[in-house]
């Protein structure tokens, strides 16, 4: 396999795990690129749910949607009895959806500098 269509379809699957996120209606959905940083992952990315619920059906979306794609399944999902805090492991591409609180706490955007930073989700709109 040529490297660059391993990029491709890695940016691919980034894409589609932000697409699915954005549709369940993900809360400060931010993408870091990790590429040049580590070696564990090329992506990541993290989300928050406005509860635990919320946080389990983002997981099983995702799950879902790379299933109705055939596409390989996460080689794992953990934290999925509490709901405070769920990781798909999807290889290259690591999700952590979470409480506010929960994020709040273990701040991992604080492990990577801003220049690892690809997208940050837009500012809520304020209410009238």
């Amino acid at each position: 396999m040529n490297p660059s269509d391993n990029a491709e379809s890695v940016q691919r699957l980034r894409d589609l795990a932000v697409a699915v996120l954005e549709d369940a209606k993900a809360q400060d959905l931010q993408v870091f690129d990790l590429r040049e940083r580590n070696t564990f992952a090329d992506y990541m990315i993290l989300a928050s749910g406005t509860s635990s619920r919320q946080v389990k059906a983002m997981a099983d979306r995702l799950t879902m949607k790379l299933k109705s794609l055939g596409l390989p399944p996460p080689l794992g999902v953990e934290g999925e009895q509490g709901g405070e805090w769920v990781l798909v492991d999807l290889a290259d591409v690591v999700v952590h959806l979470m409480l506010p609180q929960t994020r709040a706490f273990y701040n991992l955007e604080k492990l990577w500098d801003a220049s690892t930073r690809e997208r940050s989700a837009a500012p809520p709109a304020q209410s009238l």
